[in-house]
């Protein structure tokens, strides 16, 4: 879990592969509405996450009673997202990846660049924003005195 732009999918796709893990990417799993909003810029509400993060506690749940392990990669910034994600399973547990504002900003440049060379849109630049947010904060100075 983390920002965007803080490694998620790259460290979560290594971490799976080193170990010989199934990888899921979650964003892979948002509906088209909401891929949508996103490209528009405009920020996810909780409805709309409802139904994604549902569908990542399934495949999780699913991963699970197959005792399949697995990597997901997903932002999951606010403990109620977690919450679900994880339902009642025992065993899931959650990585936080660590980047200072600057960093983060510079990687979403990075991929906005990238983006727009292959004629795609840019990600929002208030995905940035997170990393001034209350919970980004609070995350992070969690993982620090951790």
């Amino acid at each position: 879990m983390g920002a965007a732009g803080a490694g998620k999918s790259t460290v979560g796709g290594a971490l799976a592969a080193a170990l010989g893990f199934r990888f899921v990417e979650g964003d892979d799993y948002h509906s088209a509405a909401a891929v949508e909003k996103m490209r528009a810029g405009i920020a996810l509400t909780d409805a709309d996450r409802r139904p994604w993060l549902a569908m990542l506690h399934d495949i999780i749940a699913t991963a699970a009673g197959r005792r399949e392990p697995l990597v997901v990669a997903c932002s999951a910034l606010h403990q109620r997202y977690r919450d679900t994600l994880r339902g009642d399973l025992r065993g899931v547990r959650f990585v936080f990846l660590k980047a200072d504002e600057g960093t983060l900003r510079q990687r979403l440049s990075a991929r906005t660049a990238r983006l727009r060379r292959l004629g795609a849109s840019a990600p929002p630049a208030a995905i940035a924003s997170r990393a001034g947010s209350t919970v980004f904060t609070i995350l992070n100075r969690r993982a620090t005195t951790r």
